[in-house]
């Protein structure tokens, strides 16, 4: 008979580098949408805390011309990428030994931005009112989850679950300098709102050898929300039909849908002491875009930008993640777990919002069991991002960014409790 790898000691909060195991880099994506809190044995909850400090530097463009896709290194642009933080928690309970419950919290997307120095992402124009500022973008959402599961096959091996979803977004995007041409000057604010999606997915274990797979369907969510514009060039006597309102602001309404995911969760016990894990996450960032209706409206009047005009942000390609890792007990109270990364980004060129193409990545953590029921875990993750060329809207590239990195850091606390219904 072959060895009993014990669940309790290789638990699934550890299999995913406890506190760092997500900060992704394609299209918004943060948090990675984890739902393992949900799959612990017994009475479980954590809280966790993720902090990410990147470097993203480049060079503007100063190639003048009509070719879209030339570029010539012009001035440096200092790091962009603002450090972030965010939140995750979790908390579940078995109802009995067919039923769980479980609610959970998370940041899933997000954007953090900021140009400064003298490059064409900063309004260099002395007589301008914006004269110094620089471009910038800050973008959060929250998610509340809810999650019941219902297990079933002759030894419960099996886990159906599924619920509904708040979800919460907010953003502020300032667009300056030469870089973007007409839009020089543009200032949106989408104010805070709510809507609602759903959850679903599939389970199974084996808890003899710590043994489990999980397939788990995010729905997209539509928002409509409230959003106020300021676009400076539409109030101009150039415009063939001015806007003068545009100067000072307009309040309208925009629909937002966050994308739709899949995440594939699996680990399995190698030995008594030592667990092997995956991750795979899909998000369609294709189909993902925002278009402010005055920035819209305000495109349309160049004929090149077709009749329909142009979005503030969208992306080419689909975002992968993969993650594969390891985890070792080596006292009845310490684990420790190294994963490594590859996020396939969302396309390049890419929005200059956001030039980053995907990244490699690599980490280490600890557990340690404090007692019986609770537990702190640390980790920590360095990221080698892919080299990107910033674009704007109408796909002129604008800037230039390579050779960049960042690290994530995160510290995990745990309470998990048998509950026995025999």
């Amino acid at each position: 008979m072959g060895a009993n790898f014990n669940l309790k000691t290789l638990t699934v909060a550890l299999a995913a580098l406890s506190a760092a195991s997500i900060a992704s880099a394609a299209g918004l994506d943060r948090s990675g949408q984890d739902i393992t809190a949900f799959l612990q044995d017994g009475v479980y909850a954590e809280a966790v805390y993720t902090y990410l400090d990147a470097d993203v530097s480049g060079y503007d463009n100063a190639y003048v011309g009509a070719d879209k896709n030339a570029y010539q290194q012009g001035n440096k642009i200092d790091d962009i990428a603002e450090s972030y933080d965010f939140f995750r928690y979790g908390v579940k309970a078995d109802i009995n030994d067919t039923f769980s419950v479980g609610v959970l919290y998370d940041e899933p997307f997000g954007a953090a931005a900021d140009y400064s120095g003298d490059n064409k992402f900063v309004d260099q124009n002395p007589a301008s009112p914006r004269n110094g500022e620089g471009t910038n973008v800050e973008v959060r959402t929250e998610n509340i989850t809810g999650i019941l599961g219902a297990k079933f096959g002759e030894n419960k091996e099996f886990q159906v679950y599924g619920g509904p979803v708040a979800q919460r977004v907010q953003a502020d995007v300032k667009l300056r300098g030469t870089a973007y041409q007409a839009a020089n000057g543009y200032t949106m604010n989408i104010n805070a709102g709510q809507d609602y999606g759903w959850l679903a997915g599939v389970a199974y274990s084996k808890p003899e050898i710590a043994l489990q797979a999980a397939l788990t369907y995010r729905s997209e969510i539509d928002h409509n929300l409230n959003v106020s514009e300021i676009f400076p060039a539409l109030a101009s006597p150039a415009v063939p039909r001015p806007i003068p309102a545009a100067a000072t602001g307009i309040n309208g309404e925009i629909d937002i849908t966050t994308p739709k995911s899949v995440n594939f969760d699996f680990q399995t016990g190698i030995n008594p002491t030592m667990l092997a894990t995956a991750k795979v996450r899909w998000v369609p960032w294709s189909d993902f875009e925002i278009v402010p209706p005055l920035y819209n409206q305000g495109s349309k009047f160049d004929p090149t930008n077709g009749p329909d005009g142009l979005s503030l942000v969208s992306y080419d390609k689909d975002q992968w993640l993969v993650e594969l890792g390891l985890a070792k007990r080596l006292t009845p109270a310490l684990a420790v777990t190294g994963n490594i990364g590859w996020d396939s980004g969302a396309g390049n060129p890419v929005t200059s919002l956001g030039p980053i193409e995907g990244y490699y990545s690599a980490g280490l953590g600890a557990k340690y069991n404090l007692t019986e029921n609770w537990a702190i875990s640390a980790g920590g993750k360095y990221l080698w991002f892919g080299d990107a060329k910033g674009q704007i809207p109408n796909k002129f590239a604008v800037s230039n960014f390579e050779d960049n990195d960042g690290f994530a850091l995160g510290v995990k606390l745990s309470y998990q409790a048998k509950q026995d219904f025999n």
